[in-house]
């Protein structure tokens, strides 16, 4: 009995051993596919970041008022090192109670230290969501158009929830002009449920009917909850997008921990990839922005 115990105990530890050698081992990969050098040529480069929502009504702990003071540093670091002209942001909520945020310290924030960008996919809060913005370079687009759909059986609902009943989730979508080759396009952004597979497949189902009917190229950017070769995925493929493999981690658990492949993706129809999907995985003075990694990628059309 004691003998079978110890063997018991001695596969427990060395299972937890691997995975501790695989993290630390992701851990050595700090920037995926680049150095993070500017686009090249008049390549454009965009970028997906869950920077993790905000509860207001708390002073101190993690995801706090108090929290964010400790982390915007960090989540301005990273917004300069991506050095992208579109950043699709998830989860950039300073969350209140109820659905209709009208505050939003991050993106205040970023706003506030990068004057040469601005918002889309943003309005008046009892008509636009403003938790899933999409940032931009001024000197180099122009919006043309922007809109929302939420994950619904009345997507055209503001703030209606998802198809089990859980919160409200949605896509933002703002239609650009490159000031540089003239070149229109839209970027879509998405977050999709982190838990319920039948919200994730119905919910990329509502997002690919639109592409496909959407003339010119299109860039679907976020957090999809779901890794390569996934239904998930599989349903905007056959909608017309491509998903250059991210390499490693997104997710890191606020901790650094690289323990399974990316859900944070960027996806794209009518456009061309310029290298591999580029991950920053960095902390700031020992503070990480967010528990995700941005991605970005560098696409010309």
């Amino acid at each position: 009995m004691i003998h079978t115990l110890l063997r018991r105990a001695a596969l427990t530890l060395a299972g937890l051993a691997l995975i501790l050698v695989a993290a630390v081992g992701c851990q050595q990969v700090r920037l995926g596919g680049s150095d993070f050098a500017p686009a090249p040529g008049t390549g454009l480069r965009v970028a997906t970041h869950n920077v993790h929502y905000i509860v207001l009504r708390r002073e101190t702990g993690r995801w706090s008022r108090g929290d964010f003071e400790r982390r915007r540093p960090a989540l301005a670091a990273a917004f300069a090192a991506l050095d992208a002209d579109i950043v699709a942001f998830q989860e950039m909520e300073s969350f209140g109670g109820g659905s209709e945020a009208r505050e939003n310290l991050a993106l205040d924030w970023l706003l506030s230290q990068n004057p040469g960008y601005a918002a889309a996919a943003v309005g008046e809060p009892d008509s636009f969501p403003i938790t899933q913005p999409i940032l931009y370079r001024t000197a180099r687009l122009e919006v043309t158009d922007q809109g929302w759909f939420f994950f619904s059986d009345t997507p055209d609902v503001i703030y209606s929830r998802t198809f089990n009943g859980s919160y409200p989730a949605y896509a933002t979508w703002a239609a650009f002009r490159d000031r540089t080759t003239g070149e229109a396009f839209r970027v879509v952004n998405v977050h999709f449920d982190y838990e319920a597979w039948e919200n994730r497949r119905r919910s990329a189902e509502l997002v690919a009917a639109p592409i496909a009917d959407w003339e010119g190229p299109v860039i679907l950017a976020g957090d999809l909850n779901a890794r390569a070769g996934s239904p998930t995925m599989e349903i905007l493929e056959v909608a017309g997008l491509t998903f250059p493999p991210v390499p490693g981690a997104t997710f890191h658990f606020d901790r650094g921990l690289n323990l399974f492949g990316a859900i944070d993706h960027v996806g794209l129809r009518g456009a061309e990839a310029l290298g591999p999907p580029m991950v920053l995985r960095e902390s700031y003075d020992g503070v990480w922005p967010s528990d995700h990694y941005p991605v970005a990628l560098d696409v010309s059309f």
